[in-house]
C-alpha cells in the first residue's frame, strides 16, 4: 500500500502505474474539503483521474464524476443456454447493425432526457456476451439466480448525451458548497442521470438480444454503477471508474479478449473508501494504440480472442484502441485485491461475442 497524507494507493510492485495518473490523483488531494483519495489498482489518467474515489466533507465536484454520470456495466441473462452458441451467425446478424439505433421517447413510458437513448455509445462502451469460464463460489453464483450453464450479456454504457448537458451546466472546478442551491439543482438531475443510464443499459441488452430472435425476458442479475456520487454520514464518495463495495457482488470487467470476474467485497474495503476497482484499467493513451500493434494483427485476427469469441466494430479506430494490448492485466488486478483481502471470487466469465458501436 502506498500512502501519501491524503492519498492512498492501492497497488503492489507487480502492478505498473502510470504515473501520470499518480499525479493526478495526488492533485485532487489539494481540492477544498477532501478528506481521503482512493486510487484502485486500474487507476489510469483522464481528464480527470480513473479508477478513484475521493471523499470530501462540504463540498461536491462534479467534475471529478465527469460527463458520463451513472456510467456503469449491468449484467442480463439471454435465456439462451452456452451450449446453443452459434457465434458465426450470429456475427453475420448482427454485422447488419451499423450503429445501436435509439429509441424514440414515444415509445417509452415517458418523456426521456437522453435523445439517443437505448444506444451503447463509442470509445471504451460495450455490450458482450458472456459465459460462464469458471465457478470458485457456487453458492454466491446461486445467489445471484445465475445458472452456469446460460449465457449473458454485459452492458457497459451510461447516461450518453444528458450526462454531458448536466457538466456543462455543473462545471465549476471549485465545486460547490454541498448545502448550496448548486449542489442542490446538480444532485437533483445526477439521481436523474443514474436512473435513465440503468435503463439505456436494460433497453440496449433487450434489443440486442432481441434482435438476434430470442424472446426471453431480459433480466438484469447484476448492477455495477462507477461514476456517480453518494452521500454517507456527512460524507460525500465521489466515485469515477470505482464501484461501491456496499452492494453486494460486482463484475471488475477485462478486456474484449480476457475474463472479467464476479466478485464479492469483503468488509476489508471499509478502509479503502467502500470502494473497488471497476475493470482492468487502461494501459496505454488510444493515440499509441494503431502505431504499436498493428503489425501484430490483421483485420481478421483483431476481431478474435484466444477464447474463440469474436467481436462485431463498425469503427476501424476502435479495433485498435480497444485491443486487449491497451489494457492492463485483469487477473493482476484481481489478485491485488485479494492480497489486500478486498474481495473474494465469485466466478469468471470469458467473452463469446463483443458488439461495439
Amino acid at each position: 500500500m502506498n500512502t501519501n497524507n491524503k492519498l492512498t494507493i492501492v497497488s503492489d510492485d507487480k502492478n505498473w502505474m502510470e504515473g501520470s495518473a499518480v499525479n493526478q490523483a495526488r492533485e485532487v488531494c489539494n481540492l477544498d474539503g477532501v478528506q481521503a483519495v482512493f486510487a484502485m489498482p486500474d487507476l489510469h489518467a483522464g481528464k480527470t483521474p480513473v479508477g478513484v474515489v475521493v471523499i470530501t466533507k462540504g463540498k461536491i465536484y462534479p467534475h471529478l464524476i465527469g460527463s458520463d454520470i451513472g456510467c456503469g456495466m449491468s449484467i442480463f441473462s439471454t435465456g439462451v443456454e452456452s451450449k446453443r452458441i452459434k457465434t458465426d451467425r450470429w456475427v453475420s446478424r448482427l454485422n447488419t447493425i451499423k450503429t445501436l439505433a435509439a429509441v424514440p421517447n414515444s415509445e417509452y413510458r415517458f418523456d426521456c432526457p437522453i435523445p439517443d437513448f437505448g444506444s451503447i455509445g463509442s470509445g471504451n462502451h460495450f455490450a458482450e456476451f458472456q459465459a460462464i469460464h469458471e465457478v470458485f463460489d457456487a453458492g454466491g453464483l446461486a445467489a445471484l439466480a445465475m445458472d452456469k450453464s446460460e449465457l449473458f450479456m454485459t452492458v457497459h454504457s451510461g447516461s450518453r448525451s444528458y450526462g454531458s448537458k448536466i457538466l456543462q451546466e455543473f462545471n465549476d472546478r471549485n465545486g460547490y458548497a454541498a448545502d448550496g442551491k448548486e449542489a442542490k439543482g446538480y444532485l437533483e438531475k445526477h439521481g436523474d442521470a443514474l436512473f435513465w443510464a440503468a435503463k439505456n443499459r436494460y433497453e440496449s441488452a433487450k434489443k440486442l438480444i432481441d434482435y438476434l430472435g430470442f424472446s426471453q425476458a431480459v433480466e438484469r442479475k447484476l448492477e455495477c454503477g462507477h461514476n456517480f456520487l453518494e452521500r454517507s454520514g456527512g460524507l460525500y464518495y465521489h466515485r469515477k471508474g470505482v464501484v461501491s463495495a456496499q452492494t453486494g457482488a460486482v463484475l471488475i470487467a477485462g478486456s474484449r479478449g480476457t475474463l472479467s470476474y464476479i466478485v464479492r467485497p469483503t468488509a476489508k474495503c471499509a478502509e479503502y473508501g467502500y470502494s473497488l476497482a471497476h475493470g482492468s484499467g487502461r494501459k496505454w493513451a488510444r493515440s499509441m494504440c494503431k502505431p504499436r500493434i498493428r503489425e501484430k494483427y490483421t483485420l481478421e485476427t483483431i476481431k478474435r480472442n484466444k477464447f474463440g469469441g469474436q467481436l462485431v466494430c463498425h469503427d476501424y479506430g476502435l479495433l485498435f484502441e480497444e485491443a486487449p494490448d491497451a489494457y492492463k492485466n485483469v487477473d493482476v488486478i484481481i489478485a491485488v485485491l485479494e492480497r489486500y483481502g478486498m474481495i473474494e471470487r465469485v466466478a469468471a466469465l470469458k467473452p463469446v461475442l463483443t458488439f461495439k458501436g
